[in-house]
């Protein structure tokens, strides 16, 4: 077993590890899907949230025990990069890689801290009511520029991988989440305006995003908004066309 603790935590690496022999009797359910599962519990006095992912294939699990990062040390990995470039995200903690025969990947877990919050942008799309609706998108594009700013590509830049916080007087603080999937590069403007497109964001939203981005960036809004309008429609269409094609097969079988 491989473990990893932040400086911060060191002094409880038992606790740590309680934690993951637990996971599966202990903890309180947040996210269970068919590769990974999320529950929260308590280190110490503080909530803390564990992702586990299942033990990959074997072509993977080469891979990933001697080519590429796991998902738990990229996730550990990329949170430190996003907090030393002031991008909020939760603290990392600790990350836990089991190896088995061979030195092959077996079980990881990712540990970070939880973050209480009030709710992500799928909220904003289902409602065009949405109180301070276009204040909350202005505080977002900022966010995200600042995020691209620090040569950050969030390939997962999707509605519910961003937490928000109300601080109240109209101040929203904002969190990464699910981080494994992440380049870090210089981004063009029709990179940047390609990491908005799995938001989801309807014609009005968009016209938002595209005025603040256009105005934190000093581009023209009508160089950014069409470009903007294209990723997005393009994305939905894609989208759309998948779910149509396995409608159609489902009706066949």
């Amino acid at each position: 077993m491989k473990i990893i603790i932040n400086p911060k935590y060191i002094a409880q690496e038992k606790a740590i590890l309680q934690l993951v022999n637990s996971f599966f009797s202990e903890g309180e359910l947040i996210v269970e899907g068919s590769r990974n599962t999320i529950k929260s519990n308590v280190l110490g006095n503080e909530k803390v949230n564990i992702k586990f992912f299942q033990k990959p294939g074997l072509f993977k699990s080469i891979i990933y025990s001697f080519f590429r990062s796991t998902k738990a040390k990229r996730s550990y990995d990329y949170a430190n990069y996003l907090l030393n470039h002031n991008i909020p995200t939760p603290l990392p903690i600790a990350y836990i890689e089991e190896q088995g025969p061979l030195g092959l990947l077996g079980k990881s877990y990712y540990i970070s801290e939880q973050i209480d919050y009030d709710f992500t942008i799928r909220e904003l799309i289902h409602d065009p009511l949405f109180p301070e609706r276009d204040i909350i998108l202005e505080q977002f594009t900022e966010f995200t520029y600042k995020m691209h700013q620090a040569q950050v590509n969030f390939l997962d830049h999707s509605p519910g991988n961003t937490l928000i916080v109300n601080k109240g007087g109209a101040n929203y603080d904002f969190y990464l989440i699910d981080l494994n999937r992440m380049k870090f590069e210089e981004l063009s403007m029709e990179q940047r305006m390609d990491n908005f497109k799995k938001m989801w964001l309807s014609k009005q939203m968009i016209k938002v995003v595209a005025k603040k981005y256009a105005a934190l960036s000093n581009q023209p809004m009508d160089k950014i908004y069409p470009i903007l309008m294209e990723k997005s429609i393009s994305f939905k269409r894609k989208i759309n066309k998948k779910k149509y094609l396995k409608r159609k097969i489902g009706r066949k079988a």
